[in-house]
């Protein structure tokens, strides 16, 4: 039975999947309309620390207002939902308590937010799907582990490149192909000292909030999105930062090509992206070695060769991704996750000459960006993951361009995903100080030392 008759079934039932929405931004608001077009899922319960957001995201999906209940606490929330009523809350922590939902989207992008969120859903026993791929990429592994023992999914977004680009590579790989290259096209020109406030007027012009389009434009969430997808291939980044040519898709194999056979991988088998018009699409560079697949390609017009490319044109963000919703909940799978553990990390970068006492402001801000780096580099120089750096206090002064560690901070601990890392790093052998392993047990879900 396919993934649409199986939502079909749910709804003829009377049994539709009632899904949280943590985020009612631009993407979280998309996605509640989408989901609003589906058989067999609702979006029954949102949180927004701006309420009104979460009330029009409804109301835009043709929510009438006397269906829509605001709720502070978990009682008020249950007797709305056990009404067919729909909830909305300041209180992003109310939702996994909330036992009628089966899955819970977060879609901040706030690494911190998405973590103790995802936390608390696996928890309480609700698969997690994360447009928040910052939060994946800093403890993604540990969170995957939890679900596993859990007995839920944890999973990445249908939609985001990551997941649309390991589409394809799964694709080349269950051929037997060799990949050379899985990447994505970058749709903003890269600008490392892109603020917020230089983007003001065209985060406006555009509807989006202007730390969010600042993060695409100083190439911070390529290097997240690369970074998840390195997690969930084993293809490792192809250097501190990446290549990021700029390529038509027609140049694709010739530029994600073997250094010998004039392109620019040192090594084989990588992620990267391409600026130009491969956005808002994926891509795999691939080869083979079979002179009957060779002829084959050739006569199907994929290219001379000897490389080839698979090239998806398009990513549907939040609109794709109610499909992860029913994956999870229909099928028990993951979209995408990082079943490779953690061969990539996004460090933190000073975006200008900073000052010991100044405080990190985190993704998207005027402190810093980010940049992709192999795990094992990462871990041998202390350098500190992006997905920490917000609140943060500098202990030195550090100039423009420059790699920050560890030993340069004092990290909010108080932050979920800084303790859910230290465990992650204890968990996996890596942590940045000697400390003794120890199991994390809790509302039985037990994660071995």
């Amino acid at each position: 039975m396919s993934l649409y008759e199986k939502l079909v079934e749910r709804e003829r039932a009377g049994r539709p999947i009632a899904v949280g929405l943590v985020g009612a931004g631009q993407m979280g608001t998309g996605l509640v309309s989408q989901v609003a077009c589906m058989q067999g899922m609702r979006v029954v319960a949102i949180a927004d620390i701006a309420i009104e957001r979460a009330r029009g995201a409804l109301l835009a999906a043709g929510v009438p207002e006397a269906a829509i209940v605001e709720a502070a606490d978990q009682a008020t929330a249950l007797a709305a939902l056990a009404a067919g009523q729909r909830v909305i809350t300041r209180n992003a922590d109310l939702l996994p308590q909330l036992a009628p939902l089966e899955a819970i989207i977060e879609a901040t992008g706030v690494p911190d937010l998405g973590a103790r969120i995802a936390f608390s859903a696996i928890l309480g026993r609700k698969h997690i799907v994360l447009l928040n791929v910052e939060t994946d990429v800093t403890v993604g592994p540990l969170l995957k582990r939890m679900a596993d023992l859990a007995g839920v999914v944890y999973t990445g977004a249908a939609g985001d490149e990551p997941a649309a680009t390991l589409e394809l590579y799964q694709f080349a790989r269950a051929l037997g192909l060799t990949v050379l290259c899985a990447g994505k096209g970058k749709n903003n020109p890269l600008d490392r000292s892109a603020t917020p406030e230089s983007l003001a007027a065209e985060a406006r012009a555009k509807g989006t909030a202007p730390k969010m389009l600042c993060s695409f434009v100083d190439g911070t969430k390529t290097m997240v999105e690369m970074a998840a997808l390195a997690n969930a291939t084993g293809l490792p980044p192809s250097r501190r930062g990446l290549h990021g040519p700029h390529s038509s898709t027609l140049d694709l194999p010739r530029i994600f090509a073997p250094v010998e056979q004039g392109g620019i991988l040192e090594q084989p088998g990588v992620v990267d992206y391409a600026i130009g018009d491969v956005a808002p699409g994926v891509f795999v560079v691939f080869t083979s070695e079979l002179p009957v697949v060779v002829d084959e390609l050739r006569y199907l017009k994929m290219g001379d060769g000897p490389n080839w490319a698979l090239y998806r044109p398009y990513h549907l963000t939040s609109i794709e991704t109610p499909l992860s919703v029913a994956r999870a909940v229909l099928e028990g799978e993951a979209t995408i996750a990082p079943t490779h553990g953690l061969v990539a990390e996004v460090i933190t970068v000073a975006k200008r000459a900073l000052r010991a006492g100044e405080q990190i402001d985190g993704i998207g801000g005027s402190t810093v960006y980010g940049l992709i780096e192999r795990a094992e580099v990462a871990r041998a120089e202390q350098l500190l993951p992006l997905g920490l750096a917000q609140h943060a206090v500098l202990l030195r002064d550090l100039a423009v361009g420059e790699p920050i560690t560890y030993a340069d901070v004092v990290l909010d601990e108080s932050q979920t995903v800084v303790q859910l890392r230290r465990l992650q790093d204890q968990w996996l052998g890596h942590a940045p100080s000697a400390r003794r392993p120890v199991p994390l047990v809790t509302n039985g879900v037990s994660i071995p030392a």
